[in-house]
C-alpha cells in the first residue's frame, strides 16, 4: 500500500497480478508499462543484448546529468523488472516456462514460429498453467492471408488501415508522417483492455484465456466513425482541404504569430458569435455568407477572409477573445509546449519520477486516473538483467541454482 496526497492509504488495482513479458520495441512493452502503473509485477524477459529498443532513441537536448539516459525506452518499460534468459541455451525454455507456471499473464509479440520454437504457444503454456492469460500482439492478426505478417505502426496501423490516406490534405495531398509509436501506444491500450477482461474471465471461470490484438485492427477501430459507413457502401471517404470544409466553424486557421487554432462548433448557432469575435460582423449581412449553403459555395474566399482577420493577433491573444465569446476552440500546441500547459499540470499529465542515479525527471502519465487507488509510474525502467537474481529467487530458485544457470549462460 502507498499513500496519495490526501493521506488515505490505497491499494494498487493490479497489486496481486504477475505478468511475464517477452517482447520488444514499443507496442507490447507499452502495455506492460500501463500494467505496471496499475500495480502489476511485470517481469521483462530479455535476450542476450536486450530489447533492441534500448539505446536507439533520441537523447534530450540538455546538459543535465541524465543526458545519456534513454527516456524513450523508459516510458514503455518503467516500473518493470528485467531478467536476461538465453532461450537458445539448454534449460532456457524450461526456466521461462517455470516463471509462467506461477504467473497470471504471459504477454508477447512473438511470431507464431518463434512461439512454437520456444514452446510458448498457448496450448503448451496453458497445459502448464491452466489459469494463465496468454496474450499476443501482432501486426495484422493470427488468421487470414497475412496472419503473423511482421508490421510496425507505420505500415500496419497507419498505412494499411487507411488512416494515412484519410488524413491527406485534400484528395491528392501528401501522405502525412506519423510521430513515433502513435499507433503502438493506441494498440497498447487495446491490449491492456483485452488482458484485463481476460483476467476477470479467468477469475470467474477458473480457466485460462487466450487473447490477442493487432496494430491493424486497433487502427480500424480508431476510424470506426468513418468505417461505420464505408463498410456498408465501400466508397472512398472525402479528404477535404481547408477551403473545402463543410462549415467555417469546423476548421483550422493560422494566427498572426504563425501559430494555429482549430474550431469545432455547430454552424447554425455559432456563426454569429464566430463572426463577432473575429470582427467580421459585416459578414452576417453579406449575401455570400447568408446561410450554410451560401457559405459552403464560397468556402474558399471565406477561409481566406478568416485567415486575414486572424493575422492581427497572436494565438494566445485570440484565445482570450474566443473564450469570452464562448467559442469551442483549441490551440494547436507544439509538442514542446504541452508539458508547460496549465491543464496538463492540473491533471498531472507529466508525473515526476525520482531515481537515485539520475535524479528527478518527468515522464508521461497513462490516460486514466483513480480517486482511491495508487496508479502511476512507480520507478524508472530497469537496466538490462538488473533483477535476474532477485526474480529467480522469488520464484523459488536457490542461490546455487542461480549460480549454475549463470555458469551455463542460461541467464546473464
Amino acid at each position: 500500500m502507498r499513500t496519495i496526497d490526501r493521506g488515505v492509504p490505497v491499494a494498487t488495482p493490479l497489486g496481486d497480478i504477475t505478468v511475464i513479458e517477452l517482447d520488444s520495441w514499443m507496442a507490447a512493452p507499452s502495455t506492460g508499462a500501463i500494467l505496471a502503473d496499475l500495480g502489476a509485477r511485470v517481469i521483462k524477459v530479455e535476450p542476450p543484448g536486450g530489447d533492441p529498443m534500448r539505446y536507439t532513441s533520441r537523447k534530450p537536448k540538455s546538459d543535465h546529468d541524465f543526458q545519456d539516459y534513454d527516456f524513450q525506452f523508459d516510458v514503455d518499460n518503467r516500473g518493470k523488472e528485467s531478467i536476461q534468459i538465453d532461450l537458445n541455451k539448454p534449460g532456457g525454455i524450461e526456466l521461462l516456462q517455470k516463471l509462467c507456471t506461477a504467473a497470471d499473464v504471459f504477454m508477447c509479440n512473438l511470431l507464431k514460429s518463434r512461439q512454437e520454437k520456444y514452446a510458448l504457444e498457448p496450448a503448451k503454456l496453458l497445459k502448464l498453467n491452466p489459469r494463465l492469460v496468454h496474450a499476443t500482439l501482432t501486426g495484422y492478426g493470427t488468421t487470414g492471408p497475412d496472419a503473423w505478417r511482421p508490421g510496425y505502426d507505420v505500415t500496419a496501423f497507419f498505412g494499411r488501415s487507411g488512416l494515412y490516406d484519410a488524413m491527406r490534405e485534400g484528395a491528392d495531398g501528401l501522405v502525412p508522417q506519423a510521430r513515433p509509436a502513435q499507433g503502438d501506444h493506441v494498440t497498447g491500450l487495446a491490449f491492456v483492455s483485452a488482458i484485463l477482461a481476460a483476467l476477470r474471465l479467468a477469475e470467474k471461470t477458473g480457466e485460462g484465456q487466450v487473447v490477442e490484438t493487432s496494430l491493424y485492427e486497433s487502427a480500424v477501430w480508431t476510424q470506426a466513425t468513418d468505417y461505420s459507413v464505408t463498410a456498408v457502401d465501400h466508397e472512398p471517404v472525402r479528404k477535404r482541404a481547408r477551403h473545402e470544409m463543410l462549415a467555417p466553424t469546423s476548421n483550422r486557421y493560422p494566427c498572426g504569430d504563425g501559430r494555429w487554432v482549430v474550431f469545432n462548433m455547430p454552424e447554425a448557432k455559432s456563426w454569429p458569435p464566430f463572426c463577432k469575435a473575429l470582427g467580421l460582423e459585416r459578414w452576417l449581412e453579406d449575401e455570400r455568407f447568408i446561410d450554410a449553403s451560401s457559405r459552403y459555395r464560397h468556402m474558399e474566399e471565406l477561409t481566406a477572409g478568416v485567415d486575414d482577420a486572424l493575422q492581427s493577433k497572436g494565438r494566445d491573444e485570440w484565445g482570450v477573445i474566443f473564450d469570452k465569446a464562448g467559442l469551442i476552440w483549441g490551440p494547436v500546441l507544439g509538442l514542446h509546449e504541452v508539458p508547460d500547459d496549465e491543464q496538463a499540470k492540473a491533471i498531472n499529465l507529466f508525473p515526476v519520477l525520482e531515481d537515485e542515479a539520475i535524479g528527478e525527471y518527468a515522464t508521461v502519465g497513462i490516460p486514466m486516473r483513480f480517486a482511491n487507488a495508487d496508479v502511476g509510474p512507480k520507478s524508472r525502467s530497469p537496466q538490462l538483467g538488473e533483477h535476474t537474481s532477485e526474480v529467480l529467487s522469488s520464484f523459488g530458485l536457490t542461490d546455487e541454482e542461480i549460480s549454475d544457470l549463470r555458469e551455463q549462460q542460461v541467464v546473464i
